[in-house]
């Protein structure tokens, strides 16, 4: 994750919806609750419980605006959403409203490259210098397509240029060519973690020159709507504006204000991690950093990625298996107290006898979280149109509500 404001972070994820009743009525909360007494749900996480509390708490004292969800093995336990979606009209919250990834969107960039995978038209094994031109020499002949999904290129690349506006596909299509050329080869390949998310920009590339689709179109016809994920894609800043079910991103300014980015686009973050940032002045996204999805998109997206409707399953383990060990925490802080791995684009983590994977994402104004508790069946998910609320907080409740531990 990105962003100095959310405080607590680390790499869990939940997502909800709904008004609780339990908030009291100066918290308005739209959706609906599946209770399942049966056996498997533990109390914690069924509607009314110390989770569904928790998250109420906070939304009731505007510590949290967006939704969370709870599945298990496919139903919906819990889901729950607060806030608005878009202050200035009105728009409340709901388990369909599309909030900004930040960096969560990497997985759809690995799976993408996977589908090739399972169709043979793409190999892991093979470099940057098959699929594309236009790179360093010894980019093309040492950079594989495993070494961009491991995040383990070897590559460093120049600063985005964070105030520039976009006003066109077209415009950011060429950026990020001309960009991702510029990159260079800083240690080896597969010597360690990559500081920047060039490699996949290079892997999108890949998936356009195979496929004669953009990136944005091939991960809506065959991701987003391949696991039944209608309210998601990688929208542009007009629809932004537009759309009531996209959630308008609150930017939490040095002041203590809250500021529209999509509204507001000479704002800019005052964290210390990319200062000045405010990805809605890119039109579109990357595949690295951004697109929208829903809550209740990324619980059909986890399940998709279970039920083989994603991935076949082979390649759906290739993607979820553990590949590096995480011998630090982000941004050079102490490592895990649990074993703890890189697998495609995410971290996968042993808990006592569960192992738990999923992905996190910040931008300015927004966060979104997923976890897919892959031996019980269990997903958790968060979306929030906030950047400054307690995440590891929400994120710990989670994993005690579904594990009864940390």
């Amino acid at each position: 994750m990105n962003a100095d404001s959310v405080r607590g972070v680390g790499r869990r994820q939940l997502l909800g919806w709904g008004g609780l009743a339990a908030a009291g009525a100066s918290v308005v909360g739209v959706g609906r609750a599946h209770a399942d007494t049966g056996e498997g749900i533990p109390p914690d996480a069924l509607p009314g419980g110390a989770y569904d509390r928790f998250v109420a708490k906070l939304a009731k004292e505007d510590k949290f605006s967006g939704t969370v969800l709870l599945s298990y093995r496919g139903r919906t336990v819990l889901s729950r959403s607060y806030g608005m979606a878009d202050k200035e009209k009105g728009v409340r919250n709901h388990e369909g409203t599309a909030v900004n990834l930040g960096s969560a969107a990497k997985p759809f960039a690995a799976v993408a490259i996977l589908q090739l995978v399972q169709q043979d038209k793409v190999r892991l094994w093979e470099t940057v210098g098959k699929y594309l031109k236009g790179f360093a020499a010894d980019i093309s002949e040492k950079v594989t397509v495993h070494h961009m999904l491991s995040g383990t290129t070897g590559l460093v690349h120049p600063e985005h240029d964070l105030r520039r506006v976009f006003h066109s596909k077209d415009e950011v299509h060429a950026y990020l060519e001309q960009w991702t050329r510029k990159g260079k080869l800083e240690q080896p390949p597969g010597a360690g973690e990559d500081s920047t998310s060039g490699g996949l920009l290079i892997a999108a590339q890949i998936v356009e020159a195979v496929t004669g689709m953009t990136y944005w179109d091939y991960v809506h016809e065959h991701v987003f709507k391949r696991a039944g994920m209608t309210g998601s894609g990688f929208f542009t800043r007009p629809q932004w504006l537009t759309d009531p079910d996209i959630a308008h991103s609150y930017m939490r300014q040095a002041d203590g204000s809250r500021v529209d980015i999509v509204r507001n686009l000479d704002k800019g973050s005052p964290g210390q991690h990319e200062p000045g940032k405010n990805n809605a002045r890119n039109f579109i996204d990357h595949a690295g950093d951004g697109g929208f999805v829903s809550a209740r998109d990324l619980a059909r997206f986890a399940q998709g990625l279970r039920d083989g409707t994603v991935l076949k399953k082979p390649f759906a383990d290739l993607l979820l298996q553990p590949k590096l060990p995480i011998g630090k925490g982000k941004f050079g802080g102490p490592p895990p107290p649990y074993p703890a791995f890189t697998n495609y684009t995410m971290p996968i983590s042993l808990h006592g006898e569960q192992w738990l994977t999923g992905r996190g994402g910040v931008n300015p104004g927004s966060c979104v979280n997923w976890n897919l508790y892959l031996d019980s069946g269990w997903v958790g998910v968060l979306t929030s149109n906030y950047d400054d609320f307690p995440l590891g907080e929400i994120l710990e409740q989670e994993q005690l509500a579904i594990m009864g531990s940390r």
